[in-house]
């Protein structure tokens, strides 16, 4: 999609064919920013790859110091996609930067899962940071920039898309750079109506989740998915809950194994 993404812009004369673009993906895990790096190395021309993280800035601190470190406080955001510390794709981007060499890969991440940390090369922190700049937003930031861009646009965003966008007004600030950008919007803004609504409608009240479903609704214009607009009339189909200790057992009885 950051393909025809790059195709639409050049359709609707936004850009010329062959025209750099930048791209900014909110991200905890790398796997989406991982995706648009593979595009520009298959020719797409983008210029920066932009990194926004929430509170668990991880990837801000790596992408921006060569060190990989998880020994830090985890925190629970708004943007809950983004709460990682430990980002399974980065090892993906890490093999190809020191040319495919898997014993320096097994290295670093035996240092991660034994110490919490690691530190790459000079050389490969170098080519790092020729592709990647990186930002985070806390969870104040991420409610204003909701609010901002609908009192600006009249548009409903999510969380992890606030985040990206704060990160990108940082960035123009920060660089001054005008490139023509693409932002990766990764969620629906009903998956997190209440952070949502308490971003746009502070003082908005409502007596069960379905009422804020309604809402964001209203204010979007956006149709309701049907998993979510059929889901108050259908039954409940699981009303039990188990300790964790017990979740092996409960699987094998449920599937009839045990």
């Amino acid at each position: 999609y950051y393909i025809s993404a790059y195709a639409e812009l050049v359709s609707d004369e936004q850009i010329k064919l062959g025209d750099k673009i930048n791209v900014v993906v909110p991200t905890g895990n790398f796997g989406n920013i991982l995706a648009a790096y593979y595009a520009k190395r298959m020719g797409l021309p983008i210029a920066k790859l932009i990194c926004a993280s929430n509170i668990n800035n991880v990837l801000t601190d790596f992408i921006n110091t060569g060190v990989y470190d998880r020994n830090r406080k985890f925190y629970a955001t708004s943007s809950p996609s983004m709460d990682i510390l430990i980002s399974s794709n980065l090892e993906r981007l890490l093999y190809i930067l020191t040319g495919d060499n898997d014993a320096q890969i097994k290295e670093w991440f035996g240092a991660l899962a034994k110490d919490g940390k690691y530190e790459v090369s000079a050389d490969v922190k170098a080519k790092i940071k020729e592709d990647f700049y990186a930002g985070f937003c806390d969870d104040n930031g991420t409610k204003e920039t909701i609010k901002n861009i609908y009192d600006k646009y009249s548009y409903v965003c999510d969380t992890h898309t606030a985040v990206a966008v704060k990160v990108y007004e940082d960035y123009r600030k920060a660089t001054k750079d005008e490139t023509r950008t693409i932002i990766a919007s990764t969620a629906s803004p009903y998956k997190f109506s209440a952070s949502v609504l308490e971003a746009i409608c502070p003082d908005y009240k409502a007596d069960d989740e379905y009422a804020l479903v309604d809402k964001i609704n209203e204010l979007s214009d956006i149709d309701i998915p049907d998993a979510l607009a059929d889901l108050k009339n259908k039954p409940v189909r699981f009303t039990g809950s188990i300790d964790s200790a017990e979740m092996s057992d409960f699987v094998m009885k449920t599937l009839g194994i045990k």
